[in-house]
């Protein structure tokens, strides 16, 4: 089993910038496909972006294209979200998700993840 912690959260202004870390304990995170979601008061948590294993392969929400970077350090066994140019609607609790299995897998959805950190608050002010 894999224990996931969130860090790098806060308060920030528009159009400022964040980053986001997961690291891990009891694993190493190169075994796992990653993923990063937000939530939204009263709204359901929702696929941000995701990192293959080996990290070749990102993929992210239209909405955060060209603002958002997701890497792997692996020395460091965590798992960063670089955000840019951030908006006042992207005000959520920001948490990372671990998929261990292998072979074909739906990355946006909450489902296929195996493994939750407990969120870390981002809260962007206009």
């Amino acid at each position: 089993q894999v224990q996931l912690v969130e860090s790098g959260g806060g308060l920030v202004q528009a159009g400022g910038s964040l980053r986001l870390s997961c690291a891990a304990s009891g694993r190493t995170l190169t075994n796992y496909r990653m993923g990063w979601f937000r939530q939204a008061p009263g709204k359901e948590r929702e696929f941000v972006s995701a990192i293959s294993r080996s990290g070749g392969s990102t993929f992210y929400a239209d909405s955060v294209k060209g603002r958002f970077t997701i890497s792997r350090d692996t020395d460091k066994n965590t798992v960063l979200l670089q955000m840019n140019r951030l908006k006042p609607e992207e005000t959520a609790v920001y948490y990372c998700a671990a998929h261990r299995a292998l072979g074909f897998a739906n990355i946006y959805t909450t489902n296929t993840y195996d493994y939750w950190g407990q969120g870390t608050q981002v809260t962007v002010s206009s």
